[in-house]
């Protein structure tokens, strides 16, 4: 029987989601009952000087399932609602199993991971209708941080104060010399668009509840790719190549072929 603790990446920003997978093997030649108790699976997290994160909420782990031998099961979470991870610095979490059927309780092997706070480079607040009186007013902001010497740029979506936090998203890596471009649009849409390598670049169309409505990648053709206002209003990508996506492309039937599909006569 062994625990693991699988982290999708190893820095965050401050309220960003903190996904990570609890792989769970069985190779104890007999089946196991799991999930039935509230603290069947439990988290240690600590900073780096081993000083206790204050928890916030009982992270929600509960849903019974029987775990045959040889079998592997993973438990996704998120930890970022229910632990005090608002200091920027080095943690590590180590997650606890227990098992009933033997009275025992087994530990991962602590993992580590930075949390960060990223430097603002734009912010702009914006309306959200709402079914009467006046809009709700929320803001966009861009960040950028250093991750493994890289720098990742996040978008930030919170209320004006910054106390409400609707959303953190890690939108990708930025050159350092990359000066992102944003506006938003008539519907309150966020459009970025930054440069990722020497000569590519990536779009991004994000919704008020801080959802992606499209993602796209330009390269550099004979201009520098740029956002445009339209005279429609709408905000749109001038100049490059945009890379087009495998599933964009529709193979067409080679000559004498079709799709239509014919049961043989006897």
């Amino acid at each position: 029987m062994s625990v693991d603790v699988v982290l999708e990446q190893e820095q965050f920003m401050r309220d960003e989601s903190l996904r990570l997978k609890v792989r769970i093997t069985n190779r104890s030649g007999q089946t196991l009952h799991l999930g039935k108790e509230k603290d069947w699976l439990s988290f240690q997290v600590e900073r780096r000087d081993g000083v206790a994160v204050s928890q916030l909420g009982d992270v929600p782990v509960t849903g019974e399932f029987s775990l045959e031998s040889s079998q592997v099961a993973s438990r996704l979470v998120d930890l970022m609602p229910y632990y005090d991870l608002s200091h920027a610095g080095r943690y590590r979490v180590t997650a606890h199993v227990k098992i009933k059927d033997w009275d025992k309780e087994i530990a991962s092997a602590p993992k580590e991971f930075d949390i960060v706070r990223g430097a603002k480079i734009w912010e702009q607040e914006f309306g959200v209708p709402v079914a009467s009186g006046p809009p709700e007013v929320r803001k966009y902001a861009l960040y950028q941080a250093n991750n493994l010497k890289q720098l990742i740029l996040y978008l930030r979506l919170t209320d004006p104060p910054d106390r409400t936090v609707f959303r953190v998203l890690s939108l990708g890596r930025l050159v350092s010399f990359s000066r992102p471009e944003a506006q938003v649009d008539m519907a309150s849409r966020l459009h970025v668009l930054f440069q990722t390598g020497a000569r590519s670049f990536s779009y991004f169309v994000i919704n008020p509840e801080g959802s992606v409505l499209n993602e796209q990648t330009y390269d550099y053709g004979e201009t520098r790719p740029v956002l445009r206002l339209g005279e429609n209003g709408k905000i749109f990508v001038a100049g490059g190549l945009r890379r087009v996506k495998p599933a964009e492309l529709i193979e067409a039937p080679a000559p004498g072929l079709t799709n239509e599909i014919k049961t043989p006569k006897p």
